[in-house]
């Protein structure tokens, strides 16, 4: 089993959220962090506020993208993995951020 740890987060905008944050081990470590304020009924005007962070803690071959259109906004963001344990570990990672997520929202609209 794994540990969880409980931390506030203050986001760009100066919003607080409660994440939460583990390891995800095998040959290379994640560090991976996720939450949200769940649905509050509106766009990012009025909103909730989602979080998540995949970090390298060690050997991970991991490169990001970060897509910017012509007036430098973000419109998306690309990730290339090198390695069997790199897949293992994402998708690890990405289980605990759905599976906080989801439990964070209160709420799913499918």
């Amino acid at each position: 089993m794994y540990g969880i740890k409980e931390n506030r987060r203050r986001l760009k905008d100066g919003t607080e959220i409660t994440t939460y944050s583990r390891e995800v081990v095998s040959c290379n470590i994640l560090e991976v962090e996720a939450g949200t304020t769940g649905y509050m009924g509106g766009d990012t005007g009025h909103g909730g506020r989602t979080y998540f962070s995949i970090k390298d803690a060690a050997c991970t071959d991991m490169d990001v993208r970060v897509m910017r259109d012509r007036f430098g906004d973000c419109t998306g963001f690309e990730v290339s993995l090198g390695g069997d344990c790199e897949l293992e570990t994402t998708i690890r990672a990405l289980k605990f951020i759905t599976k906080v997520l989801e439990e964070e929202a209160k709420e799913v609209f499918d």
